[in-house]
């Protein structure tokens, strides 16, 4: 009974290729979430030129 049995040569790991399959698809998520930002900030920036969306207008008293 040998006690090296680590002596033997094990063959490398392969790295995944899932895993740069899942790379694309996070850069294409991420380039999307990045492109809806800026149209949000874009319509933020076009509503605050305008002012308030609901104005009530004059108030009415309800005396009687």
């Amino acid at each position: 009974m040998s006690a090296c049995k680590s002596s033997k040569k094990q063959p490398l790991k392969q790295p995944n290729k899932q895993t740069k399959e899942m790379a694309e698809e996070d850069r294409a998520f991420r380039q999307k979430q990045k492109e809806e930002q800026k149209k949000l900030e874009e319509l933020k920036a076009k509503a605050s030129r305008r002012g308030p969306l609901a104005t009530g207008g004059t108030k009415k008293s309800s005396k009687k």
